[in-house]
């Protein structure tokens, strides 16, 4: 038994287990990008999930569609990650395919002077207001819902970026972006929901959950 892979025990209440919340919390539903285990560096234990040091990207062992995806997160000093939704293995690199939910420490990292790159954003995408994240060491709420073509980033109860998949607002932004050259960018509609590991310093999450809703109609 591979110690950092303990199962982290994250309660969800009654009234959550009813209303579809399944938790991600346990590194047993994780494993690496295009790989079977976990990769060094990631741990969970009690009810957090680690990320420590420079490491590699993980990705849900399950492939999503329509949900809504809620954690906790905090950075140490100078941190940067971020979330992936609808990610395919097509590519070398996770980004290639799926837009990202950034987590910075703004006032740190250089990504967090750009609002298209700082807390929150749709990375290179779509930009998010300043003022919003909280320090470094200080846990941020998150929520990211993915309905058919809407996407919605949510960051300590404000919403703060939307876009629609495929409008020309969204199709003409990545055509401008660094995004440009991968020709299935954003086009899967269904995909794994991965975590930037390859960054330095620490990254801890807690009450990590999702819950899927019906394909729209």
């Amino acid at each position: 038994h591979d110690p950092h892979l303990a199962v982290a025990f994250d309660p969800l209440s009654a009234a959550e287990v009813r209303d579809g919340w399944r938790s991600l919390v346990s590194l047993d539903q994780w494993r690496g990008y295009q790989a079977e285990t976990v990769p060094a560096g990631w741990s969970a234990s009690d009810s957090l999930m680690t990320k420590s040091g420079v490491g590699s990207d993980i990705v849900t062992r399950k492939t999503y569609t329509d949900f809504e995806l809620a954690f906790d997160w905090m950075v140490d000093a100078g941190g940067n990650s971020g979330v992936f939704y609808r990610a395919t293995e097509e590519y070398p690199k996770i980004y290639w395919s799926a837009p990202e939910y950034a987590l910075v420490d703004d006032a740190r990292h250089p990504d967090g002077r750009n609002p298209i790159t700082s807390a929150g954003a749709t990375h290179s995408l779509y930009a998010a207001p300043r003022g919003i994240v909280r320090a470094a060491g200080e846990w941020n709420s998150t929520r990211i819902l993915v309905r058919g073509t809407h996407v919605e980033h949510w960051l300590n109860d404000q919403q703060i970026a939307t876009f629609d998949y495929g409008t020309p607002d969204f199709v003409e932004r990545v055509a401008k972006s660094k995004f440009a050259r991968w020709e299935n960018f954003a086009k899967a509609k269904s995909g794994l929901i991965g975590i930037q590991g390859d960054h330095r310093g620490q990254l801890t999450f807690r009450k990590l959950r999702i819950r899927e809703f019906p394909p729209a109609k």
